[in-house]
């Protein structure tokens, strides 16, 4: 949330991974999590960057802060749509935070941010188990009540705050003026961030699922290991943390040994280390949702129409026309709870780096473990486009 940026860590500190040895319920009770707040970009042109998303996502521009507003140093423009918020945010010169951060990694996630109940509590709790602390519990006030924020750095450049809003009315943040009304924003059905999906490099998966179980009180969903996520060439590891009563859900991925290399240590080069890789953005009618993005001009990794055919016989009858789902290349997965529905969408920086996943729900709590193939095979297609493979 555009603080003074320090230098954070690769991989958890040593008091981390000690504390990853004891349980939470050693530590007296779990770090109270309701769900994210904000997901805050740090990029090189805010203005550009807000434009694509309300053009192209139908995300609503609901605040903005800059010099306009007496903020000298930065411009930020905050974007909803349903339940979703994010924040873009660049810097007004060439030694500002966001403008270095901008320099080594591109456009990316800076801040997830989670909503909680008290931010003293959650500060506390995540130090005292060993957390690297960013920034210290602070009070913004304005006309419309207080709001109290801190933050704690994690994986390379990312940091998480805790923000606790209740006796907040405001749009966004002291310092943001409201927007009454966007004439570009067109909705394309976009409600909630159902996960927020983490690379980090070899050998650091099983550190960082320790630290958001021990350190932040998350539960261990899944974990795949390379037989699982690979293909003829490449191959990589993922654990899934779940905190919230499922609300937040943070797969981490490392790359794994194989015969070339993975989309992980592609991510890895290109954002100079780790970071977020993609956002997974719910909708209740995907073949809408996504009809309408393809419309708009946003890229969407492409399958073999034999996909199609294995998966009929695979995932069995569903809601949505198989002739829509195969045209428009929407993935199709079964779990023992029900069937999800999810596309990927090609990197939006030049840069191969961030991306978004689309998906919609019907009772599958999985992550889509019957696609990893034949989406690794369309990403690996594009890895080769770039010569990155």
């Amino acid at each position: 949330m555009s603080r003074p940026d320090r230098v954070s860590q690769s991989r958890p500190s040593a008091d981390a991974r000690r504390q990853g040895d004891a349980s939470p319920a050693d530590h007296g009770h779990e770090l109270p999590i309701l769900g994210y707040d904000a997901l805050e970009y740090w990029v090189g042109n805010a203005k550009q960057s807000a434009y694509y998303y309300r053009a192209v996502f139908g995300f609503r521009l609901v605040a903005y802060a800059g010099p306009e507003t007496g903020v000298r140093d930065r411009a930020s423009y905050v974007l909803e749509q349903g339940d979703i918020r994010l924040v873009l945010s660049s810097g007004m010169d060439a030694e500002h935070p966001v403008v270095t951060h901008h320099r080594r990694h591109g456009d990316g996630v800076r801040d997830v941010a989670f909503r909680v109940p008290d931010t003293v509590e959650a500060f506390e709790l995540a130090t005292e188990r060993g957390a690297v602390p960013l920034d210290e519990p602070t009070v913004l006030e304005d006309e419309h009540g207080k709001l109290v924020i801190a933050s704690i750095s994690v994986f390379g450049d990312t940091i998480h705050s805790f923000v606790q809003r209740d006796d907040y009315s405001g749009i966004y943040l002291p310092g943001y003026v409201e927007v009454a009304r966007d004439e570009i924003a067109r909705p394309t059905g976009l409600r909630a961030i159902d996960h927020v999906v983490a690379n980090v490099e070899l050998g650091a998966m099983d550190d960082w699922g320790a630290f958001y179980q021990r350190i932040l009180g998350f539960s261990q969903l899944r974990h795949f290991d390379d037989d699982a996520i690979s293909t003829e060439y490449t191959a990589l590891m993922s654990k899934v943390l779940s905190s919230g009563g499922g609300r937040i859900k943070i797969p981490i991925n490392e790359p794994a040994v194989a015969a070339k290399r993975s989309q992980i240590d592609e991510y890895l080069d290109a954002y100079d280390g780790p970071g977020i890789q993609h956002l997974a953005l719910a909708t209740d009618d995907i073949v809408t949702t996504v009809r309408e993005l393809r419309s708009r001009g946003l890229g969407f990794l492409e399958v073999p129409r034999e996909y199609y055919r294995e998966a009929k016989d695979r995932v069995g009858e569903v809601d949505e026309s198989w002739g829509d789902l195969a045209e428009l290349g929407i993935l199709v997965d079964r779990d023992e709870e029900g069937y999800l529905l999810q596309i990927f969408t090609e990197p939006l920086q030049d840069r191969p780096t961030l991306f978004y996943e689309i998906i919609q729900r019907h009772g599958a709590t999985g992550f889509g473990v019957g696609n990893f193939r034949a989406l690794f095979e369309a990403i690996e297609r594009a890895q080769a486009k770039r010569g990155n493979l």
